[in-house]
Protein backbone atom coordinates (compact mmCIF):
# COMPACT_ATOMS: atom_id res chain seq x y z
CA UNK A 1 0.00 0.00 0.00
CA UNK A 2 1.25 3.46 -0.61
CA UNK A 3 -0.08 6.87 -0.48
CA UNK A 4 -0.50 7.11 -4.33
CA UNK A 5 -3.03 4.63 -3.82
CA UNK A 6 -5.40 7.08 -2.16
CA UNK A 7 -5.57 9.67 -4.82
CA UNK A 8 -4.22 12.04 -3.65
CA UNK A 9 -0.71 12.80 -2.17
CA UNK A 10 -0.23 15.03 0.40
CA UNK A 11 3.19 14.86 -0.26
CA UNK A 12 3.32 17.42 -2.80
CA UNK A 13 1.19 20.10 -0.89
CA UNK A 14 3.17 23.10 0.47
CA UNK A 15 3.19 24.78 4.22
CA UNK A 16 0.26 26.86 3.42
CA UNK A 17 -1.56 23.87 4.42
CA UNK A 18 -1.17 24.34 7.76
CA UNK A 19 -2.63 28.00 7.60
CA UNK A 20 -6.21 27.36 5.36
CA UNK A 21 -6.74 24.18 7.33
CA UNK A 22 -7.00 25.07 11.12
CA UNK A 23 -8.90 23.97 14.11
CA UNK A 24 -12.64 25.62 14.15
CA UNK A 25 -13.63 26.12 18.12
CA UNK A 26 -17.19 25.47 17.22
CA UNK A 27 -16.41 22.37 15.72
CA UNK A 28 -14.07 20.99 18.01
CA UNK A 29 -16.42 21.66 21.01
CA UNK A 30 -18.72 19.64 18.91
CA UNK A 31 -16.02 16.70 18.37
CA UNK A 32 -14.81 16.83 21.98
CA UNK A 33 -18.47 15.91 23.66
CA UNK A 34 -18.94 13.02 21.43
CA UNK A 35 -15.44 11.45 23.09
CA UNK A 36 -16.75 11.70 26.53
CA UNK A 37 -14.55 11.17 29.44
CA UNK A 38 -12.02 9.13 27.44
CA UNK A 39 -8.31 9.64 28.47
CA UNK A 40 -6.39 8.46 25.71
CA UNK A 41 -7.40 8.96 22.00
CA UNK A 42 -6.17 7.58 18.89
CA UNK A 43 -6.55 10.16 15.63
CA UNK A 44 -5.92 8.43 12.70
CA UNK A 45 -5.33 10.20 9.46
CA UNK A 46 -4.10 13.08 11.62
CA UNK A 47 -2.29 15.26 9.19
CA UNK A 48 -1.40 18.48 10.70
CA UNK A 49 -3.30 17.83 14.21
CA UNK A 50 -6.40 19.96 13.58
CA UNK A 51 -9.15 19.42 16.80
CA UNK A 52 -6.81 16.86 18.80
CA UNK A 53 -7.69 18.22 22.26
CA UNK A 54 -5.13 19.27 24.58
CA UNK A 55 -6.62 17.44 27.52
CA UNK A 56 -5.87 14.10 26.47
CA UNK A 57 -3.35 11.72 25.78
CA UNK A 58 -3.38 12.01 21.90
CA UNK A 59 -1.44 9.38 19.88
CA UNK A 60 -1.74 10.19 15.73
CA UNK A 61 -1.00 8.27 12.91
CA UNK A 62 -0.23 9.65 9.52
CA UNK A 63 1.17 8.20 6.35
CA UNK A 64 2.61 11.42 4.51
CA UNK A 65 5.80 12.24 5.14
CA UNK A 66 4.90 15.87 4.41
CA UNK A 67 1.90 15.84 6.95
CA UNK A 68 3.81 14.80 9.84
CA UNK A 69 6.50 17.50 9.13
CA UNK A 70 3.92 19.96 9.09
CA UNK A 71 2.70 18.93 12.86
CA UNK A 72 3.44 21.85 14.85
CA UNK A 73 5.63 21.54 18.19
CA UNK A 74 1.76 21.86 20.04
CA UNK A 75 0.82 18.85 18.83
CA UNK A 76 2.57 15.67 19.85
CA UNK A 77 4.84 13.96 16.63
CA UNK A 78 2.54 11.54 14.24
CA UNK A 79 3.52 8.26 13.73
CA UNK A 80 3.86 6.91 9.93
CA UNK A 81 0.93 3.87 9.77
CA UNK A 82 -2.01 3.68 8.00
CA UNK A 83 -5.23 3.40 8.97
CA UNK A 84 -5.80 -0.05 7.78
CA UNK A 85 -2.71 -1.87 9.11
CA UNK A 86 -2.57 -0.03 13.31
CA UNK A 87 0.60 -1.10 15.42
CA UNK A 88 -1.46 -1.27 18.48
CA UNK A 89 -3.33 -4.06 20.69
CA UNK A 90 -7.13 -4.14 21.13
CA UNK A 91 -8.76 -1.55 22.89
CA UNK A 92 -5.47 -0.19 23.23
CA UNK A 93 -7.22 3.41 23.44
CA UNK A 94 -10.53 4.70 25.44
CA UNK A 95 -11.54 6.60 22.16
CA UNK A 96 -10.05 7.29 18.35
CA UNK A 97 -11.25 10.32 15.69
CA UNK A 98 -10.95 10.48 12.06
CA UNK A 99 -11.33 13.81 10.90
CA UNK A 100 -12.09 14.06 6.95
CA UNK A 101 -9.96 11.37 6.40
CA UNK A 102 -11.70 8.30 5.42
CA UNK A 103 -12.11 9.60 1.79
CA UNK A 104 -8.21 8.76 1.31
CA UNK A 105 -8.26 5.53 3.02
CA UNK A 106 -7.48 2.71 0.10
CA UNK A 107 -10.06 0.67 2.01
CA UNK A 108 -12.30 2.09 4.22
CA UNK A 109 -13.83 -1.04 5.64
CA UNK A 110 -10.51 -2.49 7.04
CA UNK A 111 -9.57 1.07 8.24
CA UNK A 112 -12.96 1.31 9.85
CA UNK A 113 -12.59 -2.39 11.67
CA UNK A 114 -9.28 -1.25 12.94
CA UNK A 115 -10.23 1.79 14.65
CA UNK A 116 -12.97 -0.06 16.57
CA UNK A 117 -10.65 -2.63 17.38
CA UNK A 118 -8.09 -0.46 18.94
CA UNK A 119 -10.66 1.41 20.81
CA UNK A 120 -12.57 0.30 23.94
CA UNK A 121 -15.02 3.45 24.01
CA UNK A 122 -16.32 5.90 20.98
CA UNK A 123 -15.14 6.53 17.76
CA UNK A 124 -15.85 9.24 15.97
CA UNK A 125 -15.48 10.05 12.00
CA UNK A 126 -15.72 13.41 10.61
CA UNK A 127 -17.02 13.16 7.32
CA UNK A 128 -19.24 14.43 4.33
CA UNK A 129 -22.56 12.74 3.18
CA UNK A 130 -22.89 13.57 -0.43
CA UNK A 131 -26.45 12.65 -0.34
CA UNK A 132 -27.47 14.91 2.30
CA UNK A 133 -29.29 18.40 1.32
CA UNK A 134 -27.15 21.39 1.06
CA UNK A 135 -27.84 25.22 0.53
CA UNK A 136 -23.68 25.61 -0.28
CA UNK A 137 -23.70 26.98 -3.53
CA UNK A 138 -20.63 25.77 -4.80
CA UNK A 139 -22.79 22.99 -6.71
CA UNK A 140 -23.62 25.89 -9.22
CA UNK A 141 -20.61 26.33 -10.67
CA UNK A 142 -18.85 22.69 -10.52
CA UNK A 143 -22.02 20.29 -10.97
CA UNK A 144 -18.95 18.35 -11.51
CA UNK A 145 -17.87 18.17 -8.17
CA UNK A 146 -21.30 15.68 -7.38
CA UNK A 147 -19.96 12.79 -8.64
CA UNK A 148 -16.09 13.05 -7.28
CA UNK A 149 -17.92 13.37 -4.05
CA UNK A 150 -19.81 10.65 -4.25
CA UNK A 151 -17.04 8.65 -5.93
CA UNK A 152 -14.49 9.31 -2.72
CA UNK A 153 -17.06 9.24 -0.19
CA UNK A 154 -19.75 7.10 -1.03
CA UNK A 155 -23.22 6.87 1.07
CA UNK A 156 -22.34 7.59 4.59
CA UNK A 157 -24.18 4.14 5.50
CA UNK A 158 -20.76 2.52 4.86
CA UNK A 159 -19.30 4.31 7.97
CA UNK A 160 -22.21 3.06 10.22
CA UNK A 161 -21.78 -0.47 9.15
CA UNK A 162 -18.14 -0.28 8.97
CA UNK A 163 -18.21 0.40 12.66
CA UNK A 164 -21.07 -2.16 13.19
CA UNK A 165 -23.12 0.61 14.29
CA UNK A 166 -23.19 4.18 14.93
CA UNK A 167 -25.09 7.62 15.19
CA UNK A 168 -25.01 10.08 12.54
CA UNK A 169 -24.92 14.25 13.75
CA UNK A 170 -25.23 17.29 11.90
CA UNK A 171 -22.40 19.48 12.25
CA UNK A 172 -23.16 23.09 11.96
CA UNK A 173 -20.67 25.19 10.06
CA UNK A 174 -20.85 28.93 11.32
CA UNK A 175 -19.78 31.91 9.02
CA UNK A 176 -16.34 32.51 10.82
CA UNK A 177 -15.35 28.63 10.24
CA UNK A 178 -11.48 28.60 10.78
CA UNK A 179 -11.36 25.18 8.90
CA UNK A 180 -11.02 26.34 5.11
CA UNK A 181 -12.68 22.89 3.71
CA UNK A 182 -15.05 24.36 0.93
CA UNK A 183 -18.14 24.56 2.41
CA UNK A 184 -16.98 26.47 5.56
CA UNK A 185 -16.29 29.26 3.00
CA UNK A 186 -20.13 29.49 2.26
CA UNK A 187 -20.37 33.26 2.87
CA UNK A 188 -17.05 34.05 1.95
CA UNK A 189 -16.70 33.08 -1.87
CA UNK A 190 -13.25 35.32 -2.52
CA UNK A 191 -11.13 32.47 -1.18
CA UNK A 192 -11.48 30.36 -3.67
CA UNK A 193 -9.83 32.49 -6.23
CA UNK A 194 -6.77 31.84 -4.22
CA UNK A 195 -4.91 28.87 -5.68
CA UNK A 196 -3.29 28.18 -2.08
CA UNK A 197 -6.79 27.71 -0.64
CA UNK A 198 -8.11 25.26 -3.45
CA UNK A 199 -4.70 23.33 -2.63
CA UNK A 200 -5.80 22.44 0.55
CA UNK A 201 -9.18 20.80 -0.56
CA UNK A 202 -8.48 18.04 -1.96
CA UNK A 203 -11.59 17.27 -3.80
CA UNK A 204 -10.75 19.79 -6.98
CA UNK A 205 -7.55 17.70 -7.78
CA UNK A 206 -10.15 14.88 -8.94
CA UNK A 207 -11.92 17.02 -11.36
CA UNK A 208 -11.91 16.68 -15.10
CA UNK A 209 -9.24 18.70 -17.13
CA UNK A 210 -10.18 22.25 -17.42
CA UNK A 211 -13.35 21.89 -15.14
CA UNK A 212 -11.42 23.65 -12.30
CA UNK A 213 -10.20 26.90 -14.25
CA UNK A 214 -13.73 27.30 -15.81
CA UNK A 215 -15.54 26.82 -12.91
CA UNK A 216 -13.20 29.79 -11.59
CA UNK A 217 -13.24 31.95 -13.98
CA UNK A 218 -17.13 31.84 -13.84
CA UNK A 219 -16.64 32.66 -10.24
CA UNK A 220 -14.67 35.54 -10.81
CA UNK A 221 -16.90 36.65 -13.46
CA UNK A 222 -20.21 36.68 -11.05
CA UNK A 223 -18.30 38.39 -8.16
CA UNK A 224 -16.96 41.08 -10.53
CA UNK A 225 -20.55 42.05 -12.03
CA UNK A 226 -22.51 40.97 -8.90
CA UNK A 227 -24.35 38.21 -9.74
CA UNK A 228 -23.44 35.85 -6.89
CA UNK A 229 -24.55 38.22 -4.59
CA UNK A 230 -27.97 39.00 -6.35
CA UNK A 231 -28.23 35.28 -6.07
CA UNK A 232 -26.36 34.25 -2.54
CA UNK A 233 -25.99 37.45 -1.22
CA UNK A 234 -28.00 36.53 1.86
CA UNK A 235 -25.31 33.59 3.01
CA UNK A 236 -22.51 36.77 3.86
CA UNK A 237 -24.22 37.07 7.18
CA UNK A 238 -26.34 34.13 7.58
CA UNK A 239 -24.79 32.75 10.80
CA UNK A 240 -24.45 28.98 9.54
CA UNK A 241 -25.50 27.11 6.99
CA UNK A 242 -27.01 23.40 6.09
CA UNK A 243 -24.43 21.46 4.36
CA UNK A 244 -23.60 17.87 4.65
CA UNK A 245 -20.75 17.80 7.86
CA UNK A 246 -21.63 15.18 9.69
CA UNK A 247 -20.19 13.70 12.74
CA UNK A 248 -20.63 9.27 12.75
CA UNK A 249 -20.30 8.11 16.43
CA UNK A 250 -19.87 5.03 17.39
CA UNK A 251 -20.42 4.26 21.08
CA UNK A 252 -18.42 0.36 21.08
Amino acid sequence: MDIASTGFDYDELEGEYAGVRRTDPHIAVRLREFLGDAQSLLNVGAGTGSYEPQDLRVVAVEPSKQMRALRSSQVVPALAHFAEDLPFAANAFEASMAILSVHHWPDLQRGLAEMRRVTSGPVVVMTFDPNAPTDFWLKDYVPEMHAVEMRRYGPIERIVQGLGGADVHTVPVTRTCQDAFQAALYARPEWFLRAEVRAAQSAWSHLPAGVEARAMADLANDLRSGAWDERYGHLRTAPTVMCQLRMVVSQG
